[in-house]
């Protein structure tokens, strides 16, 4: 099969003819349409994480196709089933963590002591094929296209995700901090769930973008954000911590914050002078929570009420779309079709 192999730390993605995988007991093989490009996924292949020891080095947890075979023991999943498949498939079952018998979420990959993780330690989904466990895959609605799955089941699971961690309330005004892959999701998602939404972004040039998405006021930054009234909710969708920190200016009393991306080599620092310990804020950080998330999100999109925003590229350019998503030059999710 042909799949995009990165050879070592730093190498440039290059598309490869290597072995095809088959399914092991409990898995399902999927035969892959669209992949989507995670910023983890290049934060994995320059050095910034642990490069992964799997070989060839595959990497990608947002596949979306169909299955084309299945395992023994496989019960949910029959060949022809439209799915995705996400970051986290299992626990290993035996550690600590996983002797107290916590659903299977993004917790499960930063506690369980050998988790099994799409793209980092089993071979992902930018590829031909790739086999997972088929509890962890997700079924497509009739009317999303593999293109539109893809995002869903990353970025799409992250945003839904962190809005969920917030608990907000009917009311509720959600500010999005960030408006590119997670971000431009959030605003919708937020949206179609009856709030006002408001877009921080220091891009003049996402404004139009962030009102034609749904959001009703867009700020610079939390000074801007509590001269516009403040938020209830904010979600930080953004690689910067400290722009998140920032943001905490424009947070009502007893708001949420919720840190939804990662980032890196930056804190977030509380301020002192803002008084944050009178004014009952709570600040959480957001996974993903259970894949009945994806399955929201896939609806939501089945519904028309949320539509990613993706540039798809060629699996003979999966080296372009990388170099494109590191430069912050896709709007707002790169997608590789194979």
């Amino acid at each position: 099969m042909r799949a995009a192999v990165v050879a070592h730390p730093g190498a440039r993605w290059e598309l490869r003819d290597v072995p095809a995988p088959q399914p092991g007991p409990g898995e399902v093989l999927i035969r892959v349409r669209a992949s989507g490009v995670c910023h983890n996924d290049i934060w994995l292949t320059n050095g910034v994480y642990p490069f992964p020891r799997i070989v060839p080095m595959i990497t990608g947890h947002e596949p979306a196709g169909e299955v084309v075979a299945v395992g023994t023991n496989v019960t949910n999943r029959a060949v022809g089933d439209r799915v995705g498949a996400t970051w986290v498939q299992a626990g290993c079952g035996a550690c600590d963590y996983c002797a107290r018998k916590l659903p299977v979420t993004g917790q499960t990959a930063m506690h369980c002591a050998v988790p099994v993780l799409t793209g980092m330690t089993a071979q992902g989904g930018h590829a031909e094929f790739v086999a997972v466990r088929a509890e962890s895959t997700v079924p497509i609605p009739d009317g999303v296209s593999y293109q539109q799955a893809a995002p869903m089941l990353c970025a799409g699971y992250t945003a839904l995700s962190a809005l969920h961690a917030a608990e907000p309330r009917p009311g509720d005004r959600v500010a999005v901090l960030g408006i590119g892959g997670l971000g431009h999701l959030a605003i919708q998602f937020a949206r179609a769930l009856g709030h006002e939404v408001v877009a921080i972004t220091r891009s003049p040039d996402k404004h139009a973008t962030a009102r034609a998405l749904g959001a009703s006021v867009v700020v610079r930054d939390g000074g801007e954000l509590r001269a516009a009234g403040g938020a209830d909710v904010v979600l930080v969708t953004g690689m910067s911590y400290p722009a998140g920190a920032e943001a905490m200016k424009g947070l009502r009393v007893n708001g949420r914050l919720v840190l939804a991306s990662i980032d890196p080599s930056g804190s977030f620092t509380i301020d002192p002078g803002q008084g944050f310990f009178a004014k009952g804020q709570r600040i959480s950080a957001a996974g993903h929570d259970g894949l009945h998330r994806v399955t929201e999100a896939l609806d939501l999109v089945a519904a028309g009420k949320v539509t990613p925003t993706v540039e798809t590229f060629t699996s003979a350019d999966v080296a372009e779309a990388v170099e494109r998503v590191d430069r912050g030059q896709v709007r707002f999710r790169a997608v590789v079709t194979y």
